[in-house]
């Protein structure tokens, strides 16, 4: 199957083997948001029962890349996304399944005219990571860039 032909998650699972390893669920690609899941599986949880942190992480930056691959995926001829730096607060307890939605901080088109001007630039995709009862467990910031393949 040629890239032209993978879903965004068939794509990530495939070159990304932690979100592979994670078993985690692609619900959502598209330019406006990705949502992501994280199933229950005991041998991703933390000391009290519940996701593990750096799972959680995981979940989040996927997310991320997810979105940034549906928003810019016609642009890997040129450039290759690059994630430049990550934040994460942890709110609430997670116990369960674990879903992550990612959107874009900027609009995809300000970024393409920064790439069309021969910059490279950055953009903040944020992530409100949740429970099965909606509680915000927890936020993130993930701050990507577009790398000129020149």
């Amino acid at each position: 199957m040629s890239a032209d032909q993978m879903s965004i998650g068939e794509m990530l699972a495939a070159t990304v083997p932690m979100a592979r390893t994670l078993n985690l669920e692609f619900l959502e690609t598209s330019p406006e948001r990705a949502v992501l899941s994280l199933p229950d599986q005991a041998e991703f949880h933390n000391h009290v029962g519940g996701p593990h942190a750096g799972a959680m992480f995981t979940l989040g930056e996927s997310a991320s890349g997810a979105i940034v691959l549906a928003a810019f995926g016609d642009q890997l001829s040129r450039a290759v996304p690059l994630a430049v730096s990550a934040e994460i607060s942890y709110k609430k307890l997670a116990m369960g399944a674990v879903t992550a939605t990612a959107t874009l901080g900027r609009p995809a088109g300000e970024v393409v005219a920064q790439l069309d001007a021969g910059e490279r630039p950055e953009f903040p995709v944020a992530i409100a990571l949740q429970r099965a009862d909606g509680a915000v467990t927890a936020e993130m910031t993930v701050v990507w860039t577009l790398r000129p393949n020149s």
